[in-house]
């Protein structure tokens, strides 16, 4: 499995927070807690060849 650490924001508490990314799936979305004010943040990555080109992170309510 390709991995990498990505920085985001939190959308809610505007804290950073850091992810591992599975880079080897080219696109997903899925939902992660916020490690500091645990309210769920929707991720949206792009990885091609096996590198993290993009990622999103936006709250439930957008």
């Amino acid at each position: 499995m390709l991995t990498e650490v990505a920085r985001i924001q939190c959308p809610y508490c505007w804290e950073m927070i850091e992810l591992i990314v599975d880079c080897s799936v080219a696109d997903q979305e899925y939902t992660e807690d916020c490690g500091v004010c645990c309210r769920p943040i929707i991720i949206t990555v792009y990885a091609e060849g096996g590198e993290l080109q993009h990622i999103e992170a936006r709250s439930e309510d957008d």
